[in-house]
């Protein structure tokens, strides 16, 4: 049976403390015969909740640890606030000093800035410019993403807003990880997936090098900035630039990539993130990378001309805003601690600004006859066989074709087979299937 001594009355350990700072602090204001005794933080190993991995790793004060707590309550223990403060006031617990809201949906008590001020400094100006201090924008909460104040409107004091902790932080210290996101307007990226394995990949052997040598980084790129320290020498995160005809393997090297080193990559959907409105691109973009910080993430844009293309001369006043995001792109895409990769199907699309800062450019050319021969020699399913006639060499020196197009006229090919109902591949299917290939692109045999 799973030991359940970590919780208390119904409560988890760690938020039976925050309960009872909460109650301490009150008692101060509201004193009653009831015995409230002072908070202590019980001793990590007491702990339930994960959150406990994150306090040993970062050496967090009691403060921020407290803080953590309160914005954690709401997702764990809705009803927390309401119990314990409705417990020791009058008035059905009534008290503006302890600060919080309802929300639009939830109607439990939501802490907000004043909240946390209440409960770790009381009335001490100095403690709560201190606990002011937990939302400054180079605490480790703001860096990394993981809680903040909400925005409000002009005028009003910053810290009547809401506490906010990111989902991705409630489910790492409630569950010990975190959800994939899902596709829409705050995370518009699908995740690229492949079946294929890196033995699978076939490109030019200039081009497999430089591909290779990209994996290394995302192996081994935290160990190079933290434990040989090279953190002083050069920025977090990688960006690269894939240019080469379509069909030459540009996607599959970003999934594959993933699926070599165990990192989630991500196709971003460029048609979500740029928009005629200003201000609009740069707003979807923030929101992007915001959500991939810290993950590791492999974002992939294909077709980057699209958000990355070149400034122009400036004619009016839409010309400069164009260039100003361009600009914006550039250090939102320098400050992103994982990979990036660019894609295009003609380098000279996107601005020198950002090939200039990119650590690497790869080329994925036509394949060559070696590798065209690879791409068909690989291409069949194994529970098919090849008509005797059907020369394979030949249809790699004969026919100049991408990865793309071979595995677009061996699906024709089976699918032929298939309804003559029988498992071998003809000749004259693969003939018609280049037919069609290249009638795509207006050439004959």
């Amino acid at each position: 049976m799973k030991d359940k001594s970590h919780i208390i009355n119904g409560t988890i350990r760690e938020f039976q403390y925050l309960e009872q700072v909460i109650g301490h602090r009150l008692n101060k204001y509201f004193p009653s015969d009831r015995t409230v005794p002072d908070p202590v933080i019980p001793e990590l190993h007491e702990w339930q909740l994960p959150l406990r991995e994150f306090v040993l790793g970062n050496n967090l004060s009691g403060n921020e640890i407290t803080l953590l707590l309160i914005a954690l309550a709401p997702h764990i223990q809705p009803h927390l606030f309401d119990r314990a403060i409705e417990s020791l006031l009058p008035d059905s617990g009534n008290f503006p000093g302890i600060g919080g809201i309802r929300g639009k949906n939830s109607r439990n008590f939501l802490p907000t800035g004043d909240t946390a001020m209440f409960l770790l400094a009381g009335e001490d100006l100095h403690a709560m410019l201190e606990v002011q201090q937990l939302f400054s924008a180079d605490h480790l909460f703001s860096r990394r993403k993981m809680l903040w104040l909400e925005e409000l409107p002009s005028g009003e004091p910053l810290m009547s807003g809401r506490i906010i902790m990111s989902q991705d932080y409630v489910d790492l210290f409630t569950t010990n990880r975190t959800s994939k996101p899902h596709f829409g307007a705050s995370f518009p990226a699908e995740p690229l997936e492949t079946l294929m394995e890196w033995e699978d990949l076939i490109l030019e052997p200039e081009t497999m090098k430089q591909v290779e040598e990209l994996a290394l980084w995302i192996m081994y790129g935290k160990t190079l900035l933290y434990d040989l320290n090279m953190i002083k020498k050069i920025k977090p995160g990688y960006r690269v630039l894939f240019h080469g005809p379509p069909g030459t393997g540009k996607t599959l090297t970003a999934s594959l990539l993933g699926r070599k080193t165990g990192k989630d990559a991500y196709k971003i959907d460029l048609s979500m993130i740029v928009s005629k409105y200003i201000g609009e691109t740069e707003k979807n973009l923030a929101s992007l990378f915001d959500r991939a910080e810290h993950k590791d993430w492999i974002l992939f844009f294909d077709e980057a001309d699209a958000l990355f293309g070149k400034r122009t001369n400036v004619k009016d006043a839409h010309d400069k805003y164009a260039n100003q995001e361009v600009s914006y792109l550039l250090q939102r895409v320098e400050s992103y601690n994982g990979l990036v990769i660019l894609a295009t199907n003609f380098k000279s699309n996107i601005d020198e600004a950002f090939t200039r800062r990119f650590q690497s450019h790869i080329y994925f050319p036509l394949p060559r006859y070696n590798e065209r021969l690879l791409l068909w020699q690989h291409a069949f399913p194994e529970k098919v066989t090849l008509e005797n006639s059907l020369d394979l060499n030949a249809l790699a020196r004969q026919y100049e074709l991408t990865g793309a197009h071979i595995m677009n006229i061996v699906q024709y090919a089976c699918l032929q087979a298939l309804f003559r109902k029988e498992r071998t591949i003809r000749q004259a299917d693969i003939i018609n299937g280049i037919k069609r290939e290249y009638s795509k692109e207006g050439k004959i045999i």
